[in-house]
């Protein structure tokens, strides 16, 4: 049917408006009538509860009076307070009311009451309220007036009986509904006869609890029913005409979600009937003002009547953009003694033009049941443009959205000429809000409008229970409020980095180098890849070919650790993504001839996530698309993968399968241990993924030292026999410590040249003890292919050697590096800076220290010891940690250290000095000593069997009668399922998960949960420049964050608010992008309160103490229980490190001191054991 609409104006005839004055009952309506009101030069009256006294109906209308004293009524009280409304309205002069859409619009009681005081009621007679909103009685004028219902019970019935005779007669589905309601409330609908009587109960309690009457009555339930209302407009002659029909079928628990008019794919026929059907029930009942006729549809065409809704709906908007009527203005003027036919509305000259659509944008969350959401709005940005209409009631920012009345904001109205323009009108109109603070359910909406049923208008009133993929939400970024988030949490509380000391000592932006080109002066444009790098004949003639170029070059290659170990061993591993691709442009063509850059893996990937607050495999994905040329390579930790524990078999296998295909190259394999099968393990894994084998050798002891017998040259050459009998394709010998002197290098480095002169030789070591350089330049003299170097200003002391150095030692000899030393100096400059900008995590180590040779702690791991022990409270005593290290050493069996071996030494050399225990100490009372869990982990044989074996019988007193593992720890491990944890985090975040999210959960689950937790809050924080995400602002102070490329927030901090002593939280205000914007902040400072601890008193054995400071993760024992020598009592974490603290007496637990997550001291009291 072609439809016309002649927009109008209907005032006509409504005359001397400017004495009148109307008062309105509620909030987003309340605003649509002050509108027209205005319009029709009227004076308006709001009324509202004490909680609605920031609505802002309040302030829209000329004037506002509050119902009540505060406290007076409940805040849904106030709005059904009939009598205290009528004295405010006589008390004001008030000419009309208008009841809006809720609370007491539908009320007979109230519009008698209003009528009584001589106020004009906008709205039928009171008569016909009664008649209409009883569903019997207007079910039965139906009947009276030919016109189709659903087969139902003929008047209320009183009890289930009633209920079950109805069903044995018409049969089920049928529908329970509320005799005096509305909106979905006191509706149940019933399927099985089991449910019957609950259904029936709870559909009369929730019509008694909604509307004061708890009748009810039955129909029979259609299935996939259209449900179509039509708009009336009567005046009080009797004239009646419709303004077309709306499809409201898309509802939630018959509640309206989204509506349409006209309705698609409604027969001219079906149309024309609806029609008829609304005017005989209103012209039969002397309808007047404006109201609603409703119907069903089935699916064959049929219509049946449901009720009258005596007021204006919720949907009329949409009515008025297809016809240009104003509705509100026909109620007024009409309700002010106006005829229709004065107001121009007579039916043949009433078309339609176009559709319009409807969509009620509420704080409600989909995902969570529309659970309504309830806080401060902090962000509002509305939509606009040709075709949108918009009607709010509580959305601005700064509202708070209270849980006690509809969670209604705004009602998005969309025209168009067609219906596809119309909805892609509409979508585009909710892609344009911007509401944060609060969820809403514009996500949901938006998935219910691109649906095909929708789009094709072929919708139902169960449709969204029937459609479950319309849940699968897309959520809205909310990038820049969380990034606001984050700095509001800096301003307020500090950096949370742990480790962090202060701030950056450089605050200026870092200036970029510019490298020269190769063929003269100009500087090279470090934007296009490179043609030169080693990676290409690895992609191009794979992993063996690779190896056999590498031996075949004449000089040395060069591994840059910059990217990981350097920093690892510096600066915590807290170097940022942003940072590193800073530089990787210049660093590609600078150091095109380097063998590899290593830049991930081991403790990065756990940092990535743990502190840093990224993710790794994006760190890897980015950095690969920015460096083509150079090989990168990682540390893979044998069968413990990037972990601190054994995996199971297809962890390792799929690890290594994605770090290939995210653009890892180079694999260096290792044990902490050197124990082969673990080593076997990582090896397979490598090779089936396709990436380089470098296997490694981990290097202790001194080769050169004849008095050194454990770990002598013929221990690495027999273990070098092993890794090249299983076709590797480079050797790599780790020496993490920096033991290796120049002798010992010669030594060994050129008897494994000299049995295998086809193996590539790949050295790495650290410079702690200050011969890094002599002994690098010695191992490439004695055969190495490549060395291990960093950038000049990060390398030395517990880093690598300097890359400066030994370039410029072999340039201009046959050993040189294919890398020109003012390249070097370009990248150097560069790091220079980033150095100070991360001065706040400097170690504080200045200068070599020799005693490594007697401790042999691991250059990373010295660092990273010394920080752990000053969170201990054990800075002061870094001297006997170091001499505890060496005797912890000789307690596990004088082991290969390196992570995460060396983690189990430093956590036994920490606990020691802790506990004030030495070596005796630890063999004399190992039975009743509490052990950190690492430890007691490697003595069962969770990391592998160490060379030589375990010390006994030390071993058994530790792990008592814990399970032993006497092979490779993973090949017992049941295969972690991948497809169930990827399903378990699409169900916990609700949004899509990557395969390689699954591999960072199946390798650090905590890590992992704990780091998406700090994403949903804040963010991807990787894009906040590292001068902003380390230290806050200055006042007034302006940046800019790059979300991604060519969108970028402008931010200026402007203030901090005071405390809310009420909700702990303190107001931080910026600027982004020219608007102002604040977020709360907990002011975690403000909630500290000081809990003094009872201390375990050491004279008495049933008091339990903490053996070291930290955090309580469990607490395994109640008040009264029985316990037993050793059995765990709690589990205290602490750095990482954690410990089962076990009972050394038996008895009765008297008292438990502490609880989850408590934070205490070593020597606190735990718990106190009595005895029984």
């Amino acid at each position: 049917m072609t439809r016309h609409r002649s927009r109008r104006n209907p005032s006509s005839g409504f005359a001397k408006t400017t004495k009148e004055r109307i008062v309105i009952t509620e909030k987003e309506i309340a605003i649509r009538v002050f509108r027209t009101a205005h319009e029709l030069s009227m004076r308006t009256v709001a009324i509202f509860s004490h909680e609605d006294r920031l609505s802002m109906h309040r302030y829209k209308a000329d004037e506002a009076y509050q119902i009540g004293e505060p406290g007076q009524f409940t805040p849904v009280a106030a709005y059904l307070a009939q009598d205290e409304i009528i004295r405010i309205a006589k008390l004001r002069g008030i000419s009309m009311i208008h009841p809006g859409y809720g609370f007491l619009s539908e009320n007979a009681e109230f519009a008698r009451k209003v009528e009584e005081a001589g106020i004009t009621f906008i709205g039928p007679s009171p008569d016909v309220i009664e008649r209409m909103g009883d569903k019997t009685k207007a079910r039965r004028i139906a009947i009276e007036c030919g016109v189709p219902v659903v087969p139902g019970t003929p008047g209320p019935i009183s009890s289930v009986e009633d209920a079950k005779a109805f069903v044995n007669e018409y049969g089920l589905p049928i529908i329970i509904k509320a005799a005096m309601g509305g909106g979905g409330r006191g509706m149940r609908v019933v399927r099985s006869v089991d449910d019957l009587s609950d259904a029936f109960k709870l559909a009369q309690s929730e019509a008694k609890s909604a509307f004061g009457d708890g009748t009810v009555f039955l129909e029979r339930f259609i299935d996939k029913p259209r449900h179509i209302e039509v708009q009336l407009l009567a005046d009080k002659e009797g004239n009646v005409v419709h303004l077309y029909e709306r499809d409201c079928s898309v509802q939630r628990r018959h509640q309206k979600v989204v509506e349409v008019a006209p309705a698609m794919n409604l027969s001219t026929e079906v149309r024309d009937k609806i029609l008829a059907d609304a005017i005989k029930l209103a012209t039969a009942i002397k309808y007047r003002n404006a109201g609603t006729a409703e119907f069903l549809v089935d699916q064959q065409n049929r219509h049946y009547f449901i009720e009258v809704n005596p007021r204006i709906q919720v949907e009329h908007t949409i009515t008025e953009e297809i016809t240009g009527i104003d509705i509100v203005s026909a109620q007024i003027q009409i309700a002010a003694g106006a005829l229709l036919s004065t107001l121009n509305l007579v039916q043949d000259r009433i078309q339609t033009r176009g559709y319009a659509i409807q969509c009620r944008v509420t704080t409600e969350n989909p995902a969570d049941n529309f659970k309504p959401a309830t806080g401060k709005i902090e962000v509002y940005r509305s939509a606009g443009g040709n075709g949108v209409r918009l009607d709010g009631g509580a959305g601005y920012a700064g509202a708070v959205i209270t849980p006690h009345y509809d969670s209604l904001l705004v009602k998005v109205t969309c025209w168009g000429m067609q219906y596809e323009i119309t909805t892609r009108k509409i979508v585009r109109a909710l892609v344009e809000f911007r509401i944060r603070g609060l969820q809403t359910n514009i996500p949901f909406l938006q998935r219910l409008l691109t649906n095909e049923a929708f789009k094709s208008g072929k919708t139902w009133t169960t449709f969204i229970d029937d459609t479950p993929e319309l849940f699968k939400l897309v959520e809205s970024k909310n990038r820049a409020q969380k990034v606001l988030k984050y700095l509001g949490d800096l301003v307020v509380n500090g950096s949370s980095i742990k480790g962090q000391m202060g701030e950056p000592a450089f605050k200026q932006k870092i200036e970029l180098p510019s490298i020269r080109s190769l063929a003269g002066p100009e500087p090279v444009d470090v934007y296009k890849p490179p043609q030169h790098g080693w990676r290409h004949i690895l992609v191009k003639d794979g992993p063996e070919a690779f190896a056999k170029a590498v031996r075949e070059y004449k000089g040395v290659l060069v591994m840059d650790t910059t990217w990981r170990d350097a920093h690892q061993s510096l600066l915590a591993t807290r170097v940022r993504t942003a940072d590193l691709l800073n530089i990787a442009p210049q660093t590609s063509h600078a150091l095109a001839n380097a063998y590899s850059l290593e830049m991930w893996g081991g403790a990065t990937f756990d940092v990535t996530m743990r502190f840093l607050y990224e993710d790794p495999w994006d760190r890897l994905a980015k950095l690969r698309a920015l460096v083509p040329n150079i090989p990168f390579q990682m540390l893979l930790r044998g069968a413990n993968a990037v972990g601190y524990t054994s995996y199971p078999d297809n962890v390792v296998y799929e690890f290594c399968k994605k770090a290939k295909e995210t653009g890892m190259d180079i694999f260096r394999i290792f044990d902490s241990l050197n124990y082969i099968e673990n080593l076997r393990l990582g090896i397979d894994a490598v090779k089936k993924a396709g990436g380089v084998v470098e296997a490694a050798v981990c290097y202790t002891g001194d080769v050169s030292n004849p008095n050194k017998t454990k770990y002598n040259l013929d221990y690495y050459l027999k273990l070098t026999e092993q890794l090249v009998n299983e076709g590797i394709h480079v050797l790599a010998i780790k020496d993490m410590a920096g033991l290796l002197k120049p002798n010992a290098a010669t030594l060994l480095i050129g008897a494994i040249r000299k049995k295998w002169p086809d193996l590539p030789i790949h050295v790495h070591t650290h410079d702690t003890a200050g011969t890094g350089v002599a002994s690098m330049l010695a191992a490439a003299k004695a055969g190495a292919d490549i060395i291990d170097l960093a950038i000049d200003s990060m390398s030395g002391v517990t880093s690598q050697p300097s890359m400066g150095a030994i370039v410029s030692a072999l340039e201009h000899s046959e050993l040189g590096t294919g890398i020109r030393i003012e390249d070097v100096h370009a990248i150097n400059s560069y790091w220079e800076q980033c150095r100070m900008l991360y001065s706040c995590f400097e170690s504080g180590v200045h200068a070599g220290d020799s005693s490594v040779y007697d401790h042999e702690m691991p250059g990373g791991q010295y660092t990273n010891l010394m920080f752990q022990s000053q969170q201990l409270g054990l800075g002061t005593q870094w001297k006997e940690i170091k001499k505890a290290y060496t005797e912890a050493n000789k307690l596990c069996g004088d082991i290969i250290k390196v992570t995460p071996s060396s983690k189990v030494v430093g956590d036994l050399a920490q606990f020691m000095v802790s506990n004030k225990l030495n070596y005796n100490d630890v063999i004399e009372r190992a039975q009743t000593l509490s052990f950190p869990t690492s430890v007691v982990d490697f003595f069962q044989g969770y990391l592998g069997q160490p060379y030589g074996g375990f010390p006994e019988p030390l071993r058994s007193h530790i792990i008592k009668d814990q399970s032993r593992v006497d092979g490779r720890p993973g090949a017992t491990l049941t295969p972690f399922d991948f497809e169930a944890k990827k399903l378990e985090l699409v169900e916990k975040y609700k949004r899509s998960v990557r395969d390689v999210d699954v591999c960072s959960a199946a390798l650090y689950p905590d890590v992992f949960r704990e780091y998406r937790e700090v994403v949903e809050m804040y963010g991807d924080v990787s894009v906040i420049p590292t001068r902003y995400f380390l230290a806050k602002p200055d006042i007034g102070e302006e940046f800019s964050v790059e979300l991604e490329e060519g969108v970028t927030l402008i931010i200026k901090y402007l203030a901090t608010g005071p405390l809310n002593a009420h909700t702990g939280k303190r107001e931080v205000f910026f600027e982004l992008n020219g608007e102002s914007r604040a977020v709360g902040v907990v002011d975690k400072g403000a909630a500290v309160e000081s809990v003094q601890r009872e201390v375990a008193d050491p004279g008495k054995p049933g008091d339990i103490g903490a053996p070291m400071p930290g955090v309580i993760v469990e607490v395994r024992v109640q008040p009264g229980a029985s316990i037993m020598v050793g059995d765990p009592i709690c589990v205290l974490s602490a750095m990482k490190m954690e410990t089962i603290v076990s009972s050394p007496v038996s008895g009765r637990v008297d008292y438990v001191a502490v609880k989850e997550s408590d934070s205490i001291n070593a020597g606190d009291l735990i718990i106190r054991i009595v005895k029984e």
